[in-house]
């Protein structure tokens, strides 16, 4: 797995990049949500910069994949917790959360496996983030 400078927007944009394929697919109006927000301008990404981050990221599961069939499947607890540690600024955890978020939202359905996905974040960021009222009732809903 590539690794990326601490706080850079490579590395929050990974986490988001996570995100999209945790569920095992990337849809058309996810990537409409973050183009939206201007995600790659606020992240300090250049044009094309999160694609760019994204296939990196699918590259790298790939290389890491033995008999699975999803590519998020081959991410494990330390593997995850390596790449949340490459973003240690409040304010870039919260971007992060927040688009992630808003990408796990647009398609109106809310996978286990992106619900998942964000709780870990939150609990290695040791961040109480909320966003429009997301709880432990939500992921009953999205099982």
């Amino acid at each position: 797995m590539r690794s990326y400078p601490r706080n850079s927007p490579e590395a929050v944009a990974r986490i988001i990049a996570l995100l999209l394929i945790s569920d095992g697919h990337v849809s058309r109006s996810e990537l409409d949500a973050l183009h939206g927000l201007h995600m790659e301008q606020d992240l300090g990404l250049p044009h094309g910069g999160f694609a760019k981050v994204l296939h990196g990221l699918c590259e790298d599961l790939w290389m890491g994949m033995h008999e699975q069939r999803v590519l998020a499947a081959s991410i494990d607890g330390p593997t995850l917790k390596l790449l949340l540690a490459e973003v240690t600024a409040p304010e870039l955890r919260r971007k992060a959360l927040e688009f992630a978020y808003t990408a796990a939202t647009a398609d109106s359905h809310l996978a286990p496996s992106e619900w998942w996905l964000m709780d870990a974040a939150r609990q290695f960021w040791q961040m109480g983030f909320t966003p429009t009222g997301i709880d432990r009732y939500d992921l009953a809903q999205a099982a």
